[in-house]
């Protein structure tokens, strides 16, 4: 697999993970909360190998590719958070800090994309990151909130609350971080097939000479 369809497919996966997240963590009645948590899980995985594809297709050391790795990262401590037996606020502790690295990979791969603004497809690979940042953001925000209140012992009627309130941080930033990463796919899309074009047109100069 080359490197443009590393990354597109990668963009792809974490697309989809972003959405199954973003279902998993909303309180729909028809869904249980063990088959959200699932959804969750999966979501995340998808995010974790689609984030690592994106950065093994940049091929070079970059800002973008140290941000997808750094999500990839966020993404594997979320999944850590969600599936191994800690402690509740052990579990709750890594979950926000995957959720604030995934953030701050979003930030750096923003670094890159703000070095050349000149190209139109650029700009949906700019606001893509920025509404994951800010969806990361909130759902870090989300878990902090939780945790102060297990803290003071009101997590049983806190966690009875989030449940059910479908406008929650956590729903609200999963939802947001899910829209970013599809407008990310779009610009990917986009940006890999004028790269290919350009490509094309290189070669098709050279033959002529």
């Amino acid at each position: 697999m080359d490197n443009q369809l590393k990354e597109i497919f990668g963009a792809w996966l974490a697309a989809i993970g972003t959405v199954t997240s973003a279902v998993g963590s909303t309180p729909f009645r028809s869904l249980g909360s063990s088959f959200r948590k699932d959804l969750n899980l999966i979501g995340n995985e998808l995010q974790a190998v689609g984030n690592a594809l994106e950065a093994d297709g940049q091929g070079e050391e970059n800002l973008e590719r140290l941000g997808n790795e750094l999500q990839s990262v966020g993404n594997v401590t979320v999944i850590f958070g969600l599936v191994v037996d800690f402690k509740d606020t052990t579990q709750q502790k890594l979950i926000i800090s995957g959720n604030w690295i995934q953030a701050l990979g979003g930030a750096t791969a923003l670094g890159d994309e703000f070095q050349d603004t000149s190209n139109i497809n650029e700009i949906y690979n700019i606001i893509g990151n920025l509404l994951q940042v800010i969806g990361n953001s909130l759902q870090a925000l989300s878990g902090v909130n939780e945790l102060k209140a297990s803290y003071i012992d009101n997590k049983e009627s806190s966690e009875k609350e989030e449940d059910n309130n479908i406008w929650s941080l956590d729903v609200v930033g999963s939802w947001i971080q899910a829209i970013g990463s599809v407008v990310s796919l779009i610009g990917q899309i986009q940006e890999e097939s004028e790269e290919q074009s350009n490509e094309d047109e290189d070669t098709d100069s050279t033959d002529s000479d």
